[in-house]
C-alpha cells in the first residue's frame, strides 16, 4: 500500500510576507546544490522508465486521486514550458494495486491519443467538482466521464481492460517498486535520482539542479 508524503506548502505560500524589508535591494542569492539524501535519493540498480533515446528523462508518479498531484499539475504545467530539447517529461500512474482504474485509465488515454482531453478533465472531476469518485471507480464510470469529454466509451472500455493496458500496470508497478517510489507525486530522474524536497516548488528546483547535473555530465564524456 502507497503511503503519500506530506509536502508542506505553508512556507512557499507565506514567503512573500515573511521576508524582511531591505533598505536596499539585494542580488537574489544562486539557490545551493542539492545534497544527496537530503534533496535526493540515489536509486541503487534504478533504471529509466523507458529507453533514454539521447535524452534526459523526468518522470512524475503520481495519482488522479492524490490532493497533493492536483496540487502540483499547475506548477508542472509552468514548469514544462521551460523544458530544453533535450529532457523529455513522462507522467507514471503509481500503479501499486494493478487493479487502480484510475491509472488504467490513464493509459487507456494514452493509448487513445487522448490525454489532452482526459488528464486536467480528471483531476477537476475528482478535486474540484467531485464529479467522480476518489475512490473504487468502475471501468464503467471511467467510460462514461470519458464519453462526454469526446473519447468514445467503447473504445475506452476496451483499452482499459487490454492486455496491453495490463503490461504498461505492471511495468509502472515495478518502476514505482525499483525506484523505491513512497508517495505521490514523486519525480525521478533517468531513472537513477529520486527526487524530494520540501515543498512541491522545491521539487521542481531539485529536479532543474539534477537535470542540469545530468547534461554536465554528458557534455564531460563527449569532450576529447
Amino acid at each position: 500500500m502507497i503511503h503519500r508524503q506530506t509536502f508542506v506548502l505553508l512556507a512557499a505560500l507565506t514567503l512573500a510576507g515573511l521576508l524582511p524589508v531591505a533598505g536596499h535591494a539585494q542580488a537574489a542569492k544562486p539557490a545551493p546544490a542539492p545534497v544527496e539524501g537530503v534533496d535526493y535519493v540515489a536509486i541503487e540498480g534504478g533504471q529509466p522508465w523507458q529507453p533514454l533515446a539521447g535524452k534526459i528523462e523526468v518522470v512524475e508518479v503520481f495519482a488522479y486521486w492524490c490532493h497533493h498531484c492536483r496540487d502540483f499539475q499547475p506548477m508542472v504545467d509552468q514548469w514544462r514550458k521551460g523544458l530544453a530539447k533535450d529532457v523529455r517529461f513522462t507522467y507514471v500512474p503509481a500503479a501499486f494495486d494493478l487493479q487502480d482504474n484510475y491509472a488504467r485509465a490513464y493509459f487507456a488515454a494514452d493509448a487513445l491519443g487522448a490525454q489532452g482531453k482526459t488528464h486536467h478533465a480528471t483531476f477537476r472531476a475528482i478535486h474540484d467538482t467531485q464529479a467522480m469518485p476518489s475512490r473504487g471507480v468502475s471501468v464503467e464510470e471511467i467510460a462514461t466521464f470519458y464519453d462526454g469529454l469526446g473519447v468514445n466509451a467503447k473504445r475506452t472500455r476496451a483499452a482499459m481492460t487490454s492486455k496491453a493496458t495490463d503490461a504498461r500496470m505492471q511495468a509502472a508497478r515495478e518502476f514505482a517498486i525499483r525506484s523505491g517510489i513512497e508517495g505521490t507525486p514523486t519525480i525521478v530522474v533517468n531513472g537513477i535520482w529520486r527526487v524530494r524536497g520540501r515543498t512541491l516548488p522545491d521539487v521542481l528546483r531539485i529536479t532543474d539542479a539534477l537535470v542540469a547535473r545530468e547534461r554536465a555530465r554528458r557534455a564531460a564524456s563527449t569532450t576529447p
